[in-house]
């Protein structure tokens, strides 16, 4: 038997991104390890990516080309040769660029975080098509818009510093399940002395395990933060050096700041003035002292209206206190903004001849169901879904589903198995996964280049994305270089080696030992230093009035809320939440067997006040409804949910529910306040027990 181990990453969407360490026996992978030297990882992997072979290698997996033979939706398909497959395409995708190229659409997100079998090859093709153009802003958006205008770009605190802070408050994140290596360093941080304090609507896994749950209401992130500066700036709990040299708008903060007395925010957010006061005196005293005070803020802050204002105010927190002076100080939203990525090289916009049209992917429903006009241009006729699940997981998900029924739309899916989005392919295309590719990989939660090297020979006839959208290129006559180039030549493109943090990238050599980290300084904001405009921390931002927005921080209250839209409340008197699964990323895993047997079913979790409200009791399934849609789940009566909320864990295939529907039933296709992002927690329900 021959045994090797290869060197590769994870490609899911999680800031983690952890090397992997491949066993390989006989040409077969029998281990999927995590790389005991690589510092963020450090040989620990969650549940989900250690059973990967399981995935990999899973009954279900999709191995030949399909057509469709059945009604849409149905999920009965025939199999067909690449030949066939790719002729059927082609021939479909020239008949309609020949007329209106634009009525062709590609549909993809973070299936794979890879910049070669995410963003490369596929983007190529699109633009020579002269296809609409995708806004992918399913996930992040918001934050980082918001985070930007702030800050100039998502760069912040070191994951590897994180343990030596002395206060680490976790605003809207779930790490033991999101974000496990920056948990670890948490703990650790706690085991020092540390404080840890969970800012949440709903006491989870993480919010359990720290010293204080702050359980605010959903949407008020921005007035808590307002309601903490005005407790700082009344209590000269700042660092007024730092704010002069290296903030812009202090005096127009402070104007702001002073409006959002600790009863005020108090009552807005839900929660006493007792603990406004508190989380204030924590953040800013320590500080005072001149200890490591840290931030770590996640994307369910930004899922609501004002989503992108939120992320904005929390972020000038830390220069309010000086707390970048410290290595383990600051915030952390995502480290994306790190990395010299050479998208532009990968992508190549260039080859787009004339401006396109741009689909939003949150509003696909509506788009998909949406007649030409001169003002939306023509109706779309082709949809083209790789790295990405939309009838599970866009917004509004009745609307989708119409849409992707369609009898007119020809839909190609490139996908490992049969997810609810394939059951209404017209072709269905077999993808390799992270085994079977080479890839190169940025991260967004710590600083290190990572190589994934193929462990395996692809699975039956799968092909990578990137060959798959070389092969559609030959057969629609695209005869660019471009178009012949390798997926090694594509990832010795991947980051830009002459940037200094790049320190010289090298792909062979980045192949061999599977990391290499960038050349960032410790704490980046020490000495100010700001991507911005001013080269400061911009808590007045000319760039957001120029924009439309409000260039101070404010709080922007929700869409759906019992204090913005009582008339509304009256009807759907509960606010729901929907953040990820512990043993689901997104939809991915869902139906690895062993997974979802650890997650149950699809469940909602509501107060006991509110279920005695209703006459529910633990383990009745319910239904959970709007104006929308609706769908059923189990009841777990339990204060882990605040009075008036109800949080039901995501994302489930809809076709592996007891009623073939999940929560995004019920979510809205209502934009952010910035970023142009969904509002997957802005939403009022009602509650009532299932019918039999």
């Amino acid at each position: 038997m021959t045994t090797t181990q290869v060197r590769a990453a994870c490609p899911h969407d999680c800031p983690d991104t952890c090397a992997l360490l491949i066993t390989v026996e006989d040409g077969v992978a029998t281990e999927v390890k995590g790389d005991p030297d690589h510092p963020p990882t450090a040989g620990v992997l969650c549940t989900k990516v250690a059973r990967y072979t399981e995935r990999t290698y899973h009954e279900d997996r999709l191995l030949h080309p399909l057509r469709r033979v059945g009604k849409k939706g149905e999920g009965k398909f025939e199999r067909i040769s690449w030949d066939e497959a790719l002729s059927t395409i082609a021939a479909r995708l020239k008949e309609i660029a020949a007329r209106a190229p634009q009525a062709i659409v590609p549909y993809s997100y973070c299936g794979t975080m890879g910049l070669i079998q995410g963003d490369s090859m596929s983007h190529r093709f699109f633009h020579q098509l002269g296809a609409s153009l995708l806004e992918r802003t399913i996930c992040a958006t918001a934050g980082t818009t918001g985070y930007k205008y702030t800050m100039g770009a998502t760069i912040g605190t070191d994951l590897e510093q994180f343990q030596n802070a002395k206060l680490i408050i976790i605003w809207g994140g779930n790490p033991i399940a999101s974000n496990l290596h920056f948990w670890m360093r948490a703990q650790e941080a706690k085991r020092r002395g540390a404080k840890l304090i969970a800012i949440d609507p709903y006491r989870s896994l993480t919010a359990e395990k720290c010293n204080q749950h702050i359980a605010l209401l959903p949407g008020t992130d921005a007035a808590l933060a307002l309601g903490m500066m005005h407790v700082l700036i009344r209590e000269e709990l700042l660092d007024a050096d730092y704010i002069a040299q290296h903030t812009l708008g202090f005096d127009q903060l402070k104007a702001r700041a002073a409006e959002w007395t600790p009863e005020r925010t108090a009552q807005t957010c839900g929660i006493s003035v007792d603990e406004v006061l508190g989380l204030a005196r924590d953040y800013g005293q320590l500080a005072k002292r001149g200890e490591p005070v840290a931030i770590r803020a996640n994307y369910g802050v930004q899922r609501i209206r004002g989503g992108g204002m939120s992320v904005r105010t929390i972020a000038c927190l830390p220069a309010l206190v000086g707390a970048w002076r410290h290595a383990a100080g600051g915030i952390q939203l995502s480290s994306s903004g790190s990395f010299p990525a050479n998208r532009s090289a990968l992508q190549r916009p260039d080859l787009l001849k004339e401006t396109a049209r741009t689909i939003n992917m949150v509003t696909i429903g509506d788009d998909l169901l949406r007649p030409g006009s001169p003002e939306f241009g023509p109706q779309i006729e082709a949809i083209i879904v790789y790295n990405s699940n939309p009838v599970a997981v866009a917004p509004e998900s009745d609307k989708v589903k119409r849409g992707f029924e369609r009898e007119d739309l020809f839909t190609v899916v490139l996908e490992h198995f049969q997810t609810d989005t394939a059951d209404y392919a017209d072709i269905v295309l077999p993808a390799t996964t992270q085994l079977e590719h080479v890839d190169a990989h940025s991260a967004y939660g710590h600083l290190y280049m990572m190589a994934n090297n193929a462990a395996i020979a692809p699975l039956g006839e799968a092909k990578a994305n990137t060959e798959i959208f070389r092969l559609l290129a030959a057969r629609m006559g695209f005869d660019d270089p471009c178009f012949h180039e390798s997926d090694e030549q594509l990832a010795a493109q991947a980051f830009d080696a002459s940037d200094a943090r790049a320190v010289h990238f090298d792909w062979e050599s980045l192949k061999r030992k599977g990391w290499q980290k960038l050349d960032m300084p410790d704490a980046p904001f020490a000495n100010g230093g700001f991507p911005t405009p001013s080269g400061k921390c911009e808590f007045y931002c000319e760039r957001m009035l120029a924009d439309g927005l409000d260039p101070v921080p404010t709080h922007i209250g929700p869409y759906e809320s019992v204090a913005t839209n009582p008339a509304l409340a009256l009807k759907y008197p509960l606010a729901m939440i929907s953040p990820p699964a512990r043993n689901f990323l997104n939809s991915t895993f869902v139906n690895v067997k062993s997974l979802r047997a650890a997650e149950g079913e699809p469940h909602l979790d509501m107060h006991p006040d509110d279920s005695a409200a209703r006459g529910i009791v633990d383990g009745e399934m319910v239904r959970i409804f709007n104006d929308r849609g609706s769908f059923v789940a189990r009841a777990r009566v339990t204060p882990k949910a605040r009075p008036g909320l109800v949080v039901g864990l995501s994302v489930w295939w809809k076709k592996l529910t007891s009623d073939g529907k999940n929560a995004n039933e019920v979510t809205s296709q209502r934009l952010t306040d910035m970023g142009r992002a969904p509002t997957f927690y802005d939403v009022l329900v009602q509650v009532e027990k299932a019918p039999a």
